[in-house]
């Protein structure tokens, strides 16, 4: 059976679909109206599941094409670099973190590319993939920012979640990690090209 793959296969079409959530999330994020960050949390939050599903298929059902493994990472970081940014005139997220959270993704894709040129494999590590799972969390808590009651709409301070609150706390986390992993990449990039 051919090793060829069709670029417009089910997981490359999982992965557009994400490209093509950012503009809708970036025009519903013009808005800092509670229905507007809602439906924009519902469209970060589809588009993020669609990163697993899409990953899901392409093992399963063994696809893998070269535009996939381009556009795939790319998506991931376009959407979440929409995300923050449109919100830091809200005033949800401090800027500093942000622009940390920004330069280890470029330096690390850098890094990525050099290694890649150099026939250098570097094997992602799980801080890679727990950074990632609080980073979606946080972000979906950050677009939300208002309080809401999940319990059936009774009305009881008990019951009411702070989103904004909710976000930050997964967003520490997150950044944490994030520098952690950003970190962990580069002393094990420098050990390796230094053999």
């Amino acid at each position: 059976m051919s090793q060829h793959h069709p670029i417009l296969n089910p997981p490359n079409i999982l992965t557009l679909f994400r490209v093509a959530c950012i503009p809708l999330m970036i025009v519903l994020l013009f808005s800092d109206s509670r229905e507007s960050c809602f439906w924009a949390a519902w469209v970060f939050a589809i588009a993020s599941a669609t990163d697993w599903i899409d990953g899901h298929l392409a093992r399963r059902m063994g696809i893998e094409t070269v535009f996939g493994k381009f556009l795939d990472p790319i998506a991931d970081k376009l959407i979440v670099t929409a995300a923050l940014i449109m919100i830091l005139p809200f005033n949800r997220v401090p800027a500093w973190m942000v622009f940390v959270i920004l330069a280890r993704e470029i330096v690390i894709t850098g890094l990525r590319s050099i290694a890649s040129s150099e026939g250098i494999v570097i094997q992602a590590s799980d801080l890679g993939k727990y950074k990632t799972i609080f980073q979606l969390t946080a972000i979906i808590g950050l677009l939300l920012h208002y309080e809401y009651n999940w319990f059936f709409g009774i009305a009881h301070p008990l019951l009411t979640v702070n989103m904004h609150n909710a976000g930050m706390f997964f967003f520490w986390i997150a950044f944490v990690l994030t520098v952690w992993s950003g970190v962990d990449y580069l002393a094990r990039f420098i050990k390796v090209i230094a053999r």
